[in-house]
């Protein structure tokens, strides 16, 4: 009995300490947009590794009233070049444009965010969405990152993390795929190449690390 009594005194503590308050509607409907709608991905595709570069696109669905343009800061380390956009529930070709934090102007709309004075962003504009409208984007570009993308004696080694919930890697032409962090689909494309396909279905990011090899008289 003593130790039922004082389990009971423990538990009877317990929601004083730990409980929380209930989240607002606004704060569990951020919670849900992302991750529910899953309108995310992103797919790279890996030019020779003594490049650092590589190829990729995401697509993004932007339905927030009087948002008129998509903000992508280049994450640091990387720097960017040949970015292109287009709307994919039309083809139009969309207008980019590349511009330090520092002088990025705000627009008073939902899309603005603090982005760092010295951040590289690529900025797409399109036609301000609707109420109950949305847009579908697409944006490519070729990134360069030295540190992340490189190649070690023998070995390929593509280490990044995604923070997006789906992602794939295309590895170059001739390479086969010998170690992954992170769980994947593995997969062959049409011309060959060795695609890894991942779920994020965290929160927050997931540290991928990528090895490859050559393939014998590739």
């Amino acid at each position: 009995m003593r130790g039922l009594a004082l389990t009971l005194v423990l538990l009877g503590a317990w929601p004083a300490a730990a409980q929380q308050s209930p989240a607002s509607p606004a704060a569990e409907e951020g919670r849900l947009v992302e991750r529910a709608h899953q309108d995310r991905e992103i797919v790279y595709f890996l030019q020779p590794p003594e490049t650092h570069a590589f190829d990729l696109y995401h697509d993004y669905t932007e339905a927030r009233p009087g948002v008129a343009r998509y903000l992508n800061v280049v994450r640091k380390g990387s720097s960017a070049s040949n970015p292109s956009a287009r709307n994919l529930d039309t083809g139009e070709t969309l207008e980019v444009e590349t511009v330090k934090g520092a002088v990025l102007p705000k627009t008073g709309t939902p899309e603005d965010e603090e982005v760092p004075p010295d951040a590289e962003v690529v900025v797409v504009h399109f036609a301000p969405v609707q109420p109950g409208g949305s847009v579908r984007l697409r944006i490519a570009e070729t990134y360069t990152d030295a540190v992340g993308y490189r190649q070690e004696g023998e070995e390929l080694i593509f280490d990044r993390s995604f923070g997006r919930p789906r992602n794939a890697v295309v590895l170059p032409a001739g390479w086969y795929l010998t170690a992954s962090s992170i769980p994947a689909l593995v997969s062959e494309t049409s011309d060959g190449r060795i695609r890894l396909d991942f779920v994020n279905p965290r929160p927050d990011e997931i540290a991928v690390l990528i090895k490859a090899r050559r393939r014998p008289g590739s």
